[in-house]
């Protein structure tokens, strides 16, 4: 995969002219240059449905008269970079009209992704009706035809269906359509089906093609999703809906699975297909670092003109962003993730539920958050992965214990490991009480929300008092645990006749039982901190989760003064010899109705790091891709240097002597 790709959008609606009419070669491939890009994905077929190539399969949108998808190709390989070809799959508006029966219906049997056909908008297809066999034999003829350097499909995932077809199918095999359980089954074996044919097929023309389905989101927790796919494409624009602490929280997922793959983000101000809508500079400049700093290449989202040319002003754009990513390659090849910390997330263990941005449950979203602001080195971490290669577990709100994850934290404690379990986490499937033994013994979902939290401890911030926690909570007792803070109850809960002010109910000061415990296993933390955090960010819910992790994490591998707004990873090149420490730095501001956008960057001085480096003899510490060498200090537990100035995105380069 190549670093520096932009996923060229092409949706045009066959009530505009003069498709293609402005495309040129020579601008194509200028706008190309001018924008550092090294790979572009081109159109062979839109969401409109129409074909941008002479299709038997297909055809060609009506209002273009030469081969608009050939041409393309011809002028990227021309220049030496690559042409991936997208089409859309769960989209084909033309056909909707034509074949409505092949449409996705719910249990209401209205369509998705717009109701009925009296709104504008796009209506998905069912691919376990005959437009599965049509959509193939589309792909197979652009494959034939083209030597395009890999296949995007578009609109695909496991769906819940209901059209007459999926029915049938259901009732003719003894399941019953009322049941959502056999509904859910039936999306899993019809997209497993969906991607085995398009696989096959593909292959065989053109073996080893790559391949990847978008459904918008890197499931975490279903590795199946994932394989059926030659690499990854997260698509993450955080102005799009996606927010800003998506991206962080899949890449850290996404690398775990040792698959190539790349961040995708927009020129946008907003979503997809904003025809004069544009980013700051830094903004485009800080989210390619960003997946530079997560393992991942980069992907920027762009649409086409219908007329063809390419928008000067969006390459520019582009180009300064991608031309640092074009310095910062080789330091950002074959990377593995340093992590001490392991994030299962409710989404990878399969409970809770997404209620919050585009694909971020408030739970994960917060918990990412707070290990982003709290500098620490983490990976997000599913069912299958191995928890003793971490020091600490994070289990936030929502996880509660099945007996696989049992049996898992069992062999996990038995390594040393230590978890912080939060809310319903530590709890069995039932809710009957602690799976796992966390020094506290579960009596009842506490009755009071809000309450608070005064903790044994000094917040570093806000020093001693007692501190509202919004969100539900858990009544305990102690059960070998040490009580590191209480929780308070207020007089009341605010209800008809029982209010207080223009709020909540104060504090009682009377004691309501444990509300943070320490244990041999780890600490036990009685309210949903993570989503809490999520919805309100208040200062002490951070520096409490902090605190906690802090003393499970007496010795991290990576320690630094990085503002809470920086973010901080640590990546490892074995081959090379080396560690990349990526600092960067930008303050995302809230804009218009609920958009965060990053505009001004303000350069950091001094940025202080301190490495857990035991048995390990540095060479050199280094400025990429400046190559201006820069002091550090090792001793018999780490080194120690000091970054003289961040300005949206650092690397520093750790090169270590050969071991003999």
């Amino acid at each position: 995969m190549r670093f520096r790709q932009v996923h060229l959008d092409f949706h045009t609606s066959e009530m505009i002219q003069n498709i293609g009419k402005q495309f040129s070669k020579q601008q194509f491939q200028d706008m190309l240059k001018v924008g550092h890009v090294d790979s572009i994905t081109v159109f062979a077929k839109c969401h409109h449905g129409w074909a941008y190539f002479p299709a038997e399969t297909n055809v060609m949108h009506p209002h273009l008269e030469f081969d608009l998808l050939g041409a393309q190709i011809e002028a990227a390989h021309e220049i030496g970079v690559k042409a991936p070809i997208y089409l859309s799959v769960g989209f084909d508006e033309k056909l909707a009209r034509r074949h409505p029966e092949w449409l996705m219906r719910d249990e209401n049997d209205q369509t998705n992704w717009v109701k009925g056909f009296m709104t504008p908008g796009w209506h998905q297809f069912c691919l376990n009706s005959p437009y599965l066999e049509l959509m193939i034999s589309q792909v197979e003829e652009v494959v034939r035809k083209y030597d395009g350097d890999g296949i995007f499909l578009d609109i695909v995932g496991e769906r819940t269906c209901y059209c007459h077809t999926c029915i049938a199918e259901l009732r003719a095999g003894g399941k019953d359509p009322r049941n959502k359980e056999h509904i859910i089954a039936q999306g899993k074996r019809i997209y497993a089906n969906y991607t085995r044919k398009m696989r096959e097929a593909i292959h065989a023309i053109k073996p080893g093609t790559s391949i990847f389905h978008n459904a918008g989101h890197i499931a975490q927790g279903r590795r199946d999703l994932a394989a059926m796919n030659t690499h990854l494409e997260v698509e993450s624009l955080p102005t799009g809906g996606w927010g800003y602490d998506h991206f962080p929280l899949s890449a850290r997922y996404a690398q775990l699975l040792g698959m190539e793959f790349l961040g995708m983000t927009g020129k946008f101000h907003t979503f997809w297909g904003e025809f004069g809508g544009y980013k700051h500079p830094n903004a485009l400049r800080y989210e390619t670092s960003l997946s530079l700093a997560n393992g991942a290449r980069c992907s920027i989202g762009d649409q086409l003109h219908p007329e063809g040319f390419m928008d000067q002003g969006t390459y520019e754009l582009i180009g300064k962003a991608y031309s640092e990513v074009e310095q910062k390659e080789p330091w950002c090849t074959d990377t593995i993730n340093i992590a001490d910390i392991a994030l299962l997330t409710a989404e990878a263990a399969g409970v809770g539920n997404m209620d919050s941005a585009m694909y971020t449950g408030r739970a994960d979203a917060g918990a990412v958050r707070i290990l982003l602001e709290g500098n620490f080195l983490f990976d997000v971490v599913d069912m299958e992965t191995n928890f003793n290669d971490y020091k600490v577990l994070l289990l936030p709100d929502q996880i509660v214990i099945s007996d696989k994850l049992k049996t898992k934290l069992n062999a996990f404690f038995g390594n040393g490991g230590k978890v912080l379990a939060t809310g319903k986490s530590g709890l069995d499937e039932n809710g009957d009480g602690f799976a796992i033994d966390l020094g506290v013994r579960h009596i009842m979902e506490n009755p009071y929300q809000p309450d608070y939290f005064r903790p044994g401890f000094t917040l570093p911030s806000l020093g001693k008092s007692s501190f509202v926690f919004y969100s539900k909570g858990q009544k305990i007792a102690l059960n070998g645990g040490i009580e590191l803070g209480r929780r308070e109850d207020p007089y009341f809960n605010r209800d008809i006749f029982t209010f207080c002010s223009h709020m909540h109910t104060p504090s009682s000061m009377n004691d309501g039982g444990p509300g943070m415990v320490e244990s041999e296993k780890g600490i036990y933390i009685a309210w949903n901190v993570f989503e809490d955090y999520a919805v309100k960010g208040s200062l002490a819910l951070k520096e409490t989760v902090v605190h906690a992790i802090n003393r499970l994490l007496p010795e991290k591998t990576l320690t630094t003064n990085l503002p809470a707004q920086g973010i901080v990873t640590l990546q490892e090149q074995k081959t090379a010899g080396r560690m990349i420490n990526h600092l960067l730095y930008a303050s995302p501001v809230k804009r218009g109705d609920d958009i965060e956008i990053i505009e001004d960057i303000l350069p950091l001085y001094n940025i202080q790091v301190f490495l857990l480096l035991q048995d390990r003899t540095v060479k050199q510490v280094y400025l990429a891709p400046q190559m201006t060498p820069i002091a550090f200090k090792q001793n018999d537990k780490g080194i120690k240097y000091v970054v003289p100035e961040l300005e949206c995105h650092q690397m520093v380069v750790i090169d270590f002597a050969k071991q003999q």
